[in-house]
């Protein structure tokens, strides 16, 4: 189910950030009595995201506004097809063109690149993870588009799991300690919390499991280190790897064993799907 009040949230922002006190050139060539329509095209192939968010942008704005939708979410799109058509006057579809595409462009970049990171480690049982390296401001259209796009979001936030990393440990003095800590948290705020611990090598996997982590994140492990750990661990609580995965070694760390790969190229450099808004004339 879509969080109505996000979207609008962030797409009342970016409208304002981008119109602000009005669209100049818009408003000096056109007024409210002409009527456009056009269509948003693809121009490389790839899995379309975010197209109720683009339909939000101008309906936002102007509610007269119709937007066709020739596909939907998760589809495979083809260079040339048409993916939607918007109708109505043309100031509004001028005035909110660039907002709906920076949207619909980036979730779909997102949206490809999940969908190929899954296409991967097909046949495994690993599941390929976010992270939080989304745009600041994003991050609920960035994961979003990682489900579009058939992986899985980690956690959304600060809040709603535990990821003890190294930092942590550090001035905690020990995994052990972190985790303590956390587990008394809990106890005081009246709430359960799943606890991930980030370990570096194979005594610190160790220390995790005795203190009956939930997840174990093998981070930057070599592929025989990881293979080593997950044995070590044999199912006792779930694997994540994370850290120096890339397309080319991606299906090799799946292989290895570990329940979750996290990635952070999802969405922290992510190029935007190629599409263009044609006015039909």
């Amino acid at each position: 189910m879509l969080n109505k009040e996000k979207i609008d949230h962030i797409i009342i922002s970016a409208l304002n950030e981008d119109v602000e006190a009005g669209d100049i050139t818009t408003n000096a060539i056109l007024d409210d009595s002409k009527m456009a329509k056009a269509m948003f095209i693809a121009k490389q192939n790839g899995i379309i995201a975010g197209l109720d968010v683009c339909e939000r942008v101008f309906t936002l704005w102007d509610n007269s506004i119709v937007f066709s939708k020739k596909l939907s979410d998760g589809n495979i799109v083809l260079n040339g097809d048409i993916i939607a058509v918007v109708e109505g006057k043309a100031k509004t579809i001028l005035t909110c063109e660039r907002t709906a595409l920076n949207f619909l462009q980036r979730m779909s970049g997102i949206a490809t690149l999940a969908s190929k990171y899954v296409e991967i480690v097909k046949g495994t049982d690993t599941k390929i993870l976010d992270t939080r390296k989304t745009a600041p401001g994003l991050r609920y259209f960035d994961k979003l588009a990682v489900k579009i796009g058939g992986a899985d979001n980690h956690r959304y936030g600060l809040f709603d799991m535990f990821l003890i990393k190294d930092n942590h440990i550090d001035v905690a003095g020990s995994i052990t300690e972190a985790v303590s800590l956390c587990r008394n948290f809990m106890k005081t705020v009246g709430k359960s919390y799943k606890i991930e611990v980030e370990t570096k090598n194979l005594e610190e996997v160790k220390e995790a499991l005795s203190c009956k982590a939930d997840i174990i994140m093998l981070d930057n492990f070599s592929i025989d280190a990881m293979k080593e750990a997950v044995l070590f661990i044999n199912k006792r609580c779930k694997v994540e790897a994370s850290g120096g995965i890339t397309i080319d070694n991606l299906r090799e760390t799946a292989e290895a064993g570990v329940d979750f790969i996290s990635v952070g190229a999802l969405t922290h450099s992510v190029k935007g799907l190629d599409i263009s808004l044609l006015t039909c004339k």
